[in-house]
């Protein structure tokens, strides 16, 4: 199998993600895995598509992320690997669908209106 590189999203986090026939390692930005996502539930997150499809120990994954915080990268790294297997077997598309894998969460953060002290949130009212 030829390298499949996908592209993941999640508010301003950008997963490129390459998928190859391997042992099951998986490299963050040049940095192991566990070394780049210290708290348990981003790995978990991060390893949701390859155990739902149960490919946990055949493909090496190799991920550049930029933008975002540390949650936001391991939501848009699932969703660039879970579009990668998808590409690399189109059977795959169910067991991922059926976990909600393969949708990207468009929610992102509402910009600062003027005059307000954020995107909702007001100024104290003061009447005198």
């Amino acid at each position: 199998m030829e390298r499949r590189i996908t592209v993941g999203r999640r508010k301003t986090a950008i997963a490129r993600v390459k998928l190859a026939d391997g042992s099951g390692k998986v490299t963050v930005n040049g940095r192991t895995f566990e070394n780049y996502f210290p708290l348990e539930t981003h790995r978990q997150e991060v390893l949701k598509p390859l155990l739902a499809t149960e490919s946990l120990g055949r493909y090496d994954v190799s991920v550049k992320v930029e933008g975002g915080g540390a949650n936001g990268q391991a939501q848009a790294i699932k969703l660039g690997i879970a579009r990668s297997l998808v590409s690399v077997d189109e059977d795959l598309r169910g067991a991922l669908r059926t976990q909600g894998l393969l949708t990207r969460d468009p929610r992102m953060v509402e910009r600062k209106k003027y005059g307000q002290k954020k995107a909702r949130k007001r100024f104290q009212f003061s009447k005198r």
